[in-house]
């Protein structure tokens, strides 16, 4: 059993598996560290305000509120729940974007853009169809693959260029996420697809619910006719919340991503071209059609994350805002690092981190702390993360270093002096 164990430690998964929990585990101390920091400088926080807060950052997903005495009170909260899968959804598609780039040997810090080309692409054309032409899975599909089929195309353009002008892909990832954010604004700003039919919510354009439709001669948006990710029941089991079947589908894209990768020959020449892409041309492998897929593949994954988000239905797009960039695009950053780039690992640090946005809420709700520590938080482990092979690699080292201690022989002059009463010089 004990060299069953040792085995089982000696893997490099396991390794890798460690390093991600330390790193979760020191980001939770120290961010319980900053509350009871935070508290004890500020007048208005209590010592039972400092244990509540405490006690949010390390269980703060199964907090259903406050009693009629003023205490936290614990539990299944399936809004909580359900809400943290559906912000899981996203994330994981953009986790799986960087790590399967990271995979081929490329840093994928195009993500955002990625991310607003699958929003623009997926919205119009749910929206610029009109109802009836088609059943509202069939649109829904074509929507959501329309969305897919334009972040691969965007993806594919800083692949092309390392690929064949040998352009770092950062450098040209940063310019097509700028380019990506103000095409977006642009094309919702001479769209149709803008909001006037609640004339309050002009700078947002229609949810997938709304329908175009023929009204008297004119085509309008009514409410009712449109499209929404089927819940399968869901809904009933997370009562209250915004989930849906999309979650299902990014876990089903984690796994179609771990089986791609680790099982098809496609994977091993994305891997090969990873490692050395010189190597992998000598032994006959096309790396520039490779590393154009990897880039491709990477887009299709972050904007299917973006698809996946605004067909959900309850949703609202507001275009105005993507001047800047989507930050779910470069969160996807520490949830492929905290995975160690494993599209299975993905999935949950995908929801550990939507778990923790949960927490940053309850931290806002119930206590009088700012949810912005769970920023902290989340701080700490990317840097940690970033540091996993250094964690990878401390790790044997203490154990060895404990098996010398344990297993070290007794020093029989030592062991002499001690009977006879002698002291050791």
């Amino acid at each position: 059993m004990k060299n069953t164990l040792l085995d089982i430690y000696e893997k490099e998964g396991t390794k890798k598996v460690l390093s991600s929990l330390i790193s979760i585990l020191v980001g939770l101390f120290v961010g319980a560290i900053v509350v009871v920091i935070v508290g004890l400088t500020k007048d208005t926080i209590t010592n039972q305000g400092i244990a509540d807060g405490v006690k949010l950052i390390f269980a703060g997903i199964l907090c259903t509120g406050r009693n009629a005495a003023g205490e936290l009170t614990w539990g299944f909260h399936g809004q909580a729940l359900g809400n943290m899968l559906f912000r899981a959804m996203p994330l994981i598609m953009t986790g799986l974007s960087v790590a399967v780039a990271n995979k081929t040997g490329l840093f994928n810090i195009g993500a955002p853009g990625q991310y607003l080309m699958g929003t623009m692409a997926s919205l119009m054309i749910a929206l610029g169809v009109p109802s009836g032409v088609m059943p509202g899975w069939a649109l829904w599909l074509l929507a959501f693959l329309g969305g897919m089929l334009a972040g691969a195309l965007w993806g594919a353009i800083p692949g092309i260029l390392k690929a064949f002008l040998n352009i770092n892909e950062v450098l040209a990832c940063i310019m097509t996420n700028w380019l990506a954010a103000n095409i977006v604004t642009w094309g919702f700003d001479v769209s149709n697809f803008k909001n006037i039919v609640e004339n309050t919510k002009s700078g947002y354009v229609y949810k997938t619910t709304f329908g175009l439709t023929e009204v008297d001669g004119a085509w309008t948006y009514v409410n009712g006719n449109g499209i929404a990710t089927a819940k399968l029941g869901l809904d009933k089991i997370f009562s209250g919340s915004q989930i849906n079947a999309g979650i299902l589908v990014a876990v089903l894209f984690a796994i179609a991503m771990y089986i791609l990768m680790n099982k098809t020959t496609l994977g091993y020449q994305l891997k090969a071209c990873g490692s050395n892409r010189h190597a992998a041309r000598y032994a006959g492998i096309n790396d520039k059609r490779n590393i154009v897929l990897s880039m491709a593949i990477a887009g299709a994954l972050s904007a299917a994350g973006a698809s996946l988000y605004w067909l959900s239905g309850n949703t609202e797009f507001f275009w105005s805002t993507y001047q800047s960039l989507p930050a779910i695009g470069f969160n996807g950053i520490p949830v492929a690092l905290l995975a160690v780039n494993n599209p299975i690992g993905v999935i949950f640090s995908g929801m550990f981190m939507a778990m923790l946005d949960i927490v940053g809420q309850n931290l806002t709700g119930y206590t009088a702390y700012n949810e912005y520590i769970t920023d902290v938080i989340i701080s700490v482990i990317v840097y940690l993360s970033a540091f996993s092979l250094v964690i990878q690699t401390m790790l044997p080292k203490l154990r060895k270093a404990n098996a010398a201690n344990a297993n070290a022989e007794p020093d029989p002059v030592k062991e002499e002096e001690t009977k006879e009463g002698g002291e050791t010089v």
